[in-house]
């Protein structure tokens, strides 16, 4: 039996990771669930997968978790905060940590799992995107065995040699380039000037993906694809330059892989996450995920157009700041993570997302983080989300 911790499980990754595990109880068993404040969601799974630990990293919501656990003879252990969720991502008994807290504060314990030497399914960008240097050193060091579970990164995975894991390069292996693909979300059609009208629901409303709020807009933006080129620079180890954003609206093919040869290969599949959760859980094997093959002739067409910057300008901000690299992916994704919670509560209008990242990268002038801890990361992680605030009040005026 697989022992696993699953980081974030609350959240549309975390309920299809369980979706699967479901299926092959067998092979699984869930030693810890963590979740941020949905004690409910958290107390339901509990009842179903029996864990042996819950965590609630809100303290309210981990009294609120207790007392709804409170009627089974025997309850989890409820634990609370960062320091927790770290805890329960290094148990010995623990094989696997699935990665699926959004944003910045899955940093810890990623980085957490990654030192203990766990296999690592990696469904956090923010934790390349913030400390890729920290993650990728950690796992040589510590023979941690780091597997992507963004769909795009898992079919570029899937797309290599087996022997990719074994520390090749690129170049090693007659890559040529990384072809990213990207639905284009809801407003890939939709009229620049008209931009400004939309709702946080529209912009919530995936054509192909279920997705929570957050990434939901992120790829509204693009800035979904952003952080997904900044992360597949890390796991592939290459340079952005090497690696292309395709638009496909059908969201079938999800990613693919150039090689110098002139060959171009494909990982194909219905647009649902059990594909690639399956794929990172069995891997190397193979294991039913319960979804549906594709049915190509039910397809009969595959779609491909360039990514707009100017319609998309936090994807350009992106590959800026992964040109650049040093603290500025840090600063591009907090300043981001500020101003789509603020778009969500309605403080600014959709544009005004990238207007200020693009402010606040301009106000932070980037510096190296060769050598630098986690607390340093965290601090100009801090201090990004801090001018960002401070960029609303003029997007807001």
């Amino acid at each position: 039996m697989i022992g696993i911790t699953l980081l974030g499980s609350t959240g549309s990754i975390g309920v299809n990771t369980l979706d699967v595990v479901e299926c092959h109880r067998e092979r699984f068993r869930i030693v810890a669930l963590t979740a941020n404040r949905d004690a409910e969601g958290l107390a339901a799974q509990c009842r179903r997968h029996r864990p042996e630990y819950a965590v609630m990293a809100d303290p309210s919501a981990a009294d609120e978790l207790t007392r709804g656990l409170s009627d089974l003879s025997d309850p989890p252990e409820v634990l609370v905060g960062t320091d927790a969720l770290a805890s329960v991502a290094t148990l010995p008994q623990v094989d696997c940590v699935v990665a699926a807290i959004v944003g910045a504060a899955g940093l810890l314990p990623t980085l957490a799992a990654t030192r203990a030497g766990k296999r690592l399914l990696l469904a956090n960008k923010e934790a390349l995107v913030v400390a890729g240097s920290l993650l990728m050193r950690a796992a040589t060091d510590h023979g941690a065995v780091l597997l992507p579970v963004d769909s795009e990164h898992n079919a570029v995975f899937q797309c290599l040699p087996r022997d990719f894991s074994d520390g090749s390069r690129l170049d090693d292996l007659g890559v040529e380039r990384i072809l990213l693909t990207a639905s284009g979300g809801p407003f890939r059609d939709t009229p620049t000037q008209q931009l400004a009208q939309v709702t946080p629901e529209a912009a919530c409303a995936h054509p192909n993906w279920d997705m929570g709020r957050k990434i939901s807009v992120d790829s509204a933006t693009m800035m979904n694809k952003g952080l997904e080129l900044i992360e597949a620079c890390w796991l592939f180890d290459t340079h952005p330059s090497r690696v292309r954003v395709l638009v496909h609206p059908q969201s079938v093919i999800h990613s693919l892989v150039q090689y110098r040869d002139g060959s171009v290969l494909a990982q194909l599949g219905n647009p649902d996450m059990r594909t690639p959760i399956a794929h990172a859980l069995a891997w190397p094997e193979r294991m039913d995920s319960g979804v549906d093959a594709l049915d190509l002739l039910a397809v009969r067409r595959l779609d491909f157009q360039p990514a707009d910057t100017e319609r998309f300008p936090c994807l350009r901000l992106a590959y800026d700041a992964a040109t650049q690299g040093g603290t500025c992916p840090i600063i591009l994704n907090a300043a981001n993570e500020v101003a789509v919670d603020a778009f969500l509560q309605r403080r600014i209008g959709f544009p005004d997302i990238p207007a200020v990242v693009e402010e606040t990268l301009h106000r932070l002038s980037g510096e190296s983080v060769a050598g630098w801890t986690v607390a340093q990361l965290l601090e100009t992680d801090r201090r990004a989300r801090e001018v960002a605030e401070q960029n609303l009040i003029g997007s807001i005026q």
